[in-house]
C-alpha cells in the first residue's frame, strides 16, 4: 500500500522494482483501476530487453491482460528468431495447450502472426515438430476462405517433406476444395509417391486441359512419365515460363548421362546466367569435374557456399570445403595480391560468379576483411541474391573496425529494409567522420529512391560529382558515372549523360568482354537508334528473363504503334513469371495495377495507371 501511495502522490514508477510494479499491476486489473494498470504496463514493457525477461513478463502480462506488455515481450521473441524457435520456453508461449487462445484473448494471435512463425519455421528445418505445430496453429487462425486454402497447402508440403504421404494427399485435397488449384500439383506428388502413377498423371493432364496453359503445370505432369513426352512437356515449361529451373537440369543431365558433358555445360549455363541457384552450381561444377577442368569446379562450389555457406554434396554427406581442398592439389593457387588484379578484370567483365569465388578464395585468407564482405554484398545483389547479400552485408558491418565504415555498411542495411531516412542520416554521420566515395555514393543513391525535382536532381549531382573525386575503385567510380548519366538523362541534358556513360566503360568493348551479360545490352539500348535497341533488348530478355525493362520497352514501341495486341503480348511474357507490370484492356489494367500497388504501394506510374484507369471506369464516355 505504501507503494500505491507514492505513485498516487507521484504519479511515478522509476523508483520501483519490477516486482513491486507488478504486484500494482495485479492491483489495478483486480479493482478496476485503469489509469493505473495504462501505466504499470507501459512502464513494464520499456523494461523488457533480452528473451529471459519476456518468458517471465509475458506470463504476467497474460494473467493481468496487459496489452503493451505481452507486445513487447513478444516483439522481443520475435526478434530472437530463428534461434528463440528452439526455445521449448518461448514455443510452449505460442504453440502450448491454450497457447493460441490466451494470444488471441490479447489481441495477439492472428494469421499473420502465425504465418511469420511458421515461414521462418519451415525455411529453418520444414520437417521438424515445431513447424508442424506451428502450421496447425496457423489453420486453427484462419478465417478467411484464402487463408485456410494456404494454411492446408503448407501442411500438404511439409507432410510431403516428412514423407507422410496419404497425410499430404489429404491436406492437399482439403486446400484444393478451398480453392487453391496449386494444392493439385501436391495431390499429384502425394499419389506418386504412394505408386499412383498414372492418377498423378491423369490429374495433371485435367488441370493442363481445364485452366490456361502455364509453365509449372507442364513441370509438374513432366514428374509422371519419361521419354520423348517428358521433354516435350518440359520444353513446353521453358518457353511458358524459362524461370523454372528442373527443365535445364533435367535436360543437362539427360546429355551428361549421354556423355554430351558441353552440351550439358551450356544447358545448365542458360538458367545459371540469370538465376543463380546452389543445385544448379552444385550440378555444373560435377559436369566440369567430369572433364576435368577442375579450376572451374572450385570456382562454382566456392561461389555456391558464398550463397549458402553449410551447403552439402552428394545428398548432403559431402561438405563443399573438404571438396575444394581435395580439387584444390589440381588448380594453381595465386597470391592475395593476384586476386585482387583478377578480382578487377573479372568484375569489368562483368563474371559476377569468377568474382565471388575469389572472394571467397581472399576470405579464406583474410576473413576478417569487411571490404571484402561489402564486395561480395554488392555482387550478390547484382545477382538478385537478396538474403546471401544481406548477411554479406551484416557480416562486413560487424568486422569493420572504422566507424566511418560501419556507419556505410549501416546504413546500407537501413536502406536494403527500408529505413530510408535513417540511411540518409548514417551517410551524413559518415561523412562528417571521413569524406569518402562510399558515403557520398550512399547518400546520392538513397536520395535518388524518391520521385527528384530538379533541385533535388542537382543536388544528387553534386553528391556523386563529390564521390567520383574521392579515392575508390574504378568499378564503383564507374557505378557512380553510370547512376550519373542515368540522372542526366531523366534532366535532359543528353551530352553529360553520354559523357559520363562513356567514361563508366565502353559499351561495345564490355559486351565483347561480359559472359553472356544482359545488362550490357540493355545499357547499350539506351544509346542505339531503334532496330538496334530493339535487338539488344531483344538479347537481354533472352539472356535474363527475370529483366522487365526489356518487355516493357518493347510493349510501349507497340504500343506507339498502336500495336495494342502485340504490346499486351510482349508484356504478358513478364508477367507470367514476374508480375510488376501492366498493360491491358479497362478491366485488366485496373486488375493488373492493383496487383502491381501490392507489390510497390508507391510506385508513381502504377498509381497514375490506376487512377486513369479508374477514371475511365467511372466515366466511359469520356474515353
Amino acid at each position: 500500500m505504501k507503494a500505491l501511495d507514492l505513485y498516487t502522490r507521484t504519479k511515478r514508477l522509476d523508483f520501483f522494482s519490477p516486482k513491486i510494479v507488478l504486484e500494482l499491476l495485479s492491483f489495478a486489473e483486480r479493482f478496476c483501476c485503469e489509469a493505473l494498470k495504462s501505466a504499470c504496463d507501459i512502464h513494464l514493457a520499456t523494461i523488457v530487453s533480452c528473451i529471459e525477461d519476456a518468458l517471465v513478463l509475458i506470463e504476467y502480462g497474460l494473467e493481468e491482460r496487459a496489452y503493451v506488455l505481452v507486445a513487447s515481450c513478444l516483439q522481443v521473441l520475435l526478434r530472437g528468431l530463428p534461434s528463440s524457435l528452439y526455445s521449448p520456453k518461448v514455443m510452449r508461449i505460442f504453440c502450448g495447450f491454450e497457447a493460441r487462445e490466451r494470444l488471441a484473448s490479447m489481441g495477439h494471435a492472428s494469421f499473420f502472426l502465425y504465418y511469420f512463425l511458421s515461414q521462418v519455421a519451415m525455411e529453418e528445418d520444414m520437417v521438424s515438430n515445431t513447424t508442424v505445430m506451428l502450421l496447425k496453429r496457423l489453420r486453427e487462425c484462419a478465417t478467411l476462405q484464402w487463408q485456410k486454402a494456404l494454411a492446408l497447402h503448407q501442411l500438404g508440403c511439409v507432410s510431403l517433406k516428412r514423407r507422410e504421404y496419404k497425410s499430404a494427399q489429404c491436406y492437399f485435397e482439403a486446400s484444393t476444395e478451398a480453392g487453391h488449384v496449386y494444392s493439385l500439383a501436391g495431390a499429384a506428388r502425394s499419389m506418386y509417391k504412394l505408386g499412383q502413377q498414372h492418377s498423378a498423371y491423369k490429374l495433371m493432364s485435367a488441370l493442363i486441359s481445364e485452366y490456361k496453359a502455364v509453365g509449372w503445370i507442364y513441370q509438374e505432369r513432366s514428374l509422371y512419365y519419361t521419354g520423348d513426352d517428358k521433354i516435350a512437356d518440359l520444353n513446353t515449361a521453358t518457353r511458358l515460363d524459362p524461370t523454372l529451373s528442373f527443365p535445364y537440369k533435367y535436360r543437362a543431365v539427360s546429355k551428361a548421362e549421354n556423355k554430351q558433358t558441353m552440351d550439358a555445360i551450356l544447358e545448365i549455363d542458360k538458367i545459371i546466367r540469370f538465376k543463380l541457384a546452389p543445385d544448379c552450381l552444385e550440378l555444373r561444377a560435377w559436369f566440369f569435374t567430369a572433364i576435368e577442368d577442375y579450376g572451374s569446379a572450385v570456382r562454382d562450389i566456392r561461389a555456391l557456399l558464398t550463397l549458402e555457406p553449410n551447403y552439402k554434396m552428394f545428398n548432403e554427406q559431402v561438405s563443399e570445403d573438404n571438396l575444394i581442398d581435395l580439387l584444390n592439389h589440381k588448380v594453381q593457387q595465386g597470391s592475395q595480391a593476384d586476386c585482387w588484379l583478377q578480382l578487377n578484370d573479372q568484375w569489368s567483365s562483368v563474371d559476377d560468379i569468377g568474382s565471388l569465388a575469389l572472394i571467397h578464395q581472399m576470405l579464406v585468407n583474410d576473413p576478417r576483411k569487411s571490404l571484402l564482405r561489402f564486395h561480395q554484398s554488392l555482387i550478390l545483389l547484382r545477382l538478385n541474391c537478396q538474403k546471401a547479400a544481406s548477411r554479406c552485408l551484416r557480416l562486413a558491418f560487424n568486422l569493420s573496425s572504422s566507424e566511418h565504415e560501419k556507419l556505410i555498411y549501416e546504413g546500407w542495411i537501413l536502406y536494403d529494409t527500408g529505413h530510408r531516412e535513417e540511411a540518409l542520416a548514417k551517410a551524413e554521420k559518415s561523412i562528417l567522420i571521413q569524406r569518402s566515395f562510399e558515403a557520398f555514393f550512399l547518400k546520392a543513391y538513397t536520395l535518388t529512391d524518391s520521385n527528384l525535382d530538379p533541385e533535388s536532381s542537382s543536388y544528387v549531382i553534386e553528391l556523386l560529382e563529390e564521390a567520383i573525386r574521392c579515392p575508390s575503385d574504378g568499378i564503383r567510380k564507374g557505378q557512380a558515372l553510370n547512376n550519373l548519366g542515368t540522372i542526366y538523362v531523366d534532366s535532359g541534358k543528353l551530352d553529360q549523360a553520354e559523357n559520363c556513360h562513356m567514361n563508366a566503360l565502353e559499351l561495345s568493348k564490355l559486351i565483347e568482354k561480359a559472359r553472356n551479360n544482359a545488362s550490357a545490352y540493355e545499357k547499350r539500348s539506351e544509346f542505339c537508334d531503334h532496330d538496334m535497341a530493339k535487338n539488344d533488348l531483344n538479347m537481354a530478355a533472352e539472356l535474363d528473363p527475370l529483366r522487365a525493362y526489356p518487355y516493357s520497352y518493347i510493349a510501349a514501341v507497340l504500343m506507339d504503334d498502336q500495336k495494342e495486341t502485340e504490346a499486351i503480348e510482349e508484356i504478358s511474357k513478364a508477367i507470367a513469371f514476374k508480375p510488376d507490370e501492366s498493360i491491358g484492356n479497362l478491366s485488366s489494367a485496373l486488375r493488373d495495377c492493383e496487383a502491381a500497388l501490392c507489390l510497390e504501394p508507391d510506385h508513381i506510374d502504377t498509381i497514375d495507371l490506376y487512377n486513369r484507369a479508374q477514371d475511365q471506369a467511372i466515366n466511359p464516355q469520356q474515353i
